[in-house]
């Protein structure tokens, strides 16, 4: 064998070692929380801070009731705005996460999200279980929603 072809094979191992790596989930089922346990949580006027995750003009057109906008955690602004929207919650508190920018397993917000949520201390982190989108999985079930208001009806 080549040193050539060893570099090569090597190189293809570290990268699907990475896309593993990459998309391994850090919760456990425990930690997951359905669309409809948030939505009458909601309704039933129960206190979590829930963070969206996801990206901003997502969150300006529509989020879920009550949600604090963190950012994009895929990028380094979003992560950073995570952790200032938590740096003096209390670790007890429960904290409800959230995206729906797009398939659940291709969403590049949620795992990285919760990975920081953790790694801050906090043990009560849920994760919205949304595995089609915002749209699919929360509006067309008639769960509450924040409408951003047009500028042309302010």
């Amino acid at each position: 064998m080549t040193p050539s072809t060893l570099f090569r094979i090597v190189s293809l191992a570290l990268v699907g070692l990475a896309a593993v790596a990459q998309t391994s989930d850090p919760w456990t089922a425990a930690d997951l929380m359905a669309p409809e346990t948030l939505a009458k949580s909601i309704t039933d006027n129960k206190a979590s801070l829930i963070l969206y995750v996801g990206f901003p003009n997502l969150y300006k057109s529509m989020h879920i009731p009550h949600a604090v906008l963190a950012g994009p955690v895929s990028k380094p602004e979003g992560e950073k705005a995570l952790r200032a929207a938590l740096a003096d919650v209390p670790r007890d508190r429960e904290i409800v996460l959230y995206c729906g920018c797009c398939p659940w397993d291709k969403c590049p917000n949620v795992r990285p999200a919760f990975k920081i949520v953790r790694e801050m201390g906090f043990r009560q982190a849920k994760l919205v279980t949304i595995p089609t989108n915002m749209h699919t999985d929360w509006v067309t079930k008639g769960y509450p929603m924040d409408r951003a208001t047009p500028p042309s009806e302010k």
